[in-house]
């Protein structure tokens, strides 16, 4: 069972799925007072404005952070142009819509961006889950 929370502003609500989360702090960096991961509720959705939120949402690396527009009735995620990026130390960051089929056969679609584990120790391959802090992974 995912653990997810719900943050609303009245016009977007960021979701936050915790399971997925490697604590990047991509989002603390880019919204230090939204995000304030040592105080309860962490998101202070009334700290920035909707575009601005949604902006740093979209830079999430492990997809962790979603969200969705209130007024919208059609919740389906967007299609967005496919980019790769490496992150020094880190995992490797594809933005973009990609269909990935597992070593088992099993397919899944991800959006907006996608973590890939680069140091081979993650217990959630082939995605990051943050394991290679702990590990002082260089690369």
């Amino acid at each position: 069972m995912s653990h997810t929370k719900n943050y609303t502003n009245g016009e977007v609500t960021i979701v936050w799925n915790a399971e997925k989360c490697i604590h990047s702090a991509i989002c603390v960096k880019g919204l230090p007072d939204v995000f304030k991961p040592k105080e309860k509720p962490w998101i202070k959705i009334d700290k920035a404005s909707t575009e601005d939120l949604i902006n740093q949402v979209k830079h999430c690396p492990s997809g962790a952070l979603s969200y969705f527009m209130n007024a919208n009735s059609d919740k389906t995620s967007e299609v967005l142009e496919t980019k790769v990026e490496v992150l020094e130390n880190g995992p490797l960051l594809v933005y973009g819509t990609l269909n990935v089929t597992h070593k088992d056969g099993t397919k899944e679609t991800k959006n907006k961006t996608t973590a890939f584990c680069r140091c081979g120790m993650s217990n959630n391959k082939p995605y990051c889950d943050g394991t290679h802090v702990k590990n002082a992974f260089k690369g």
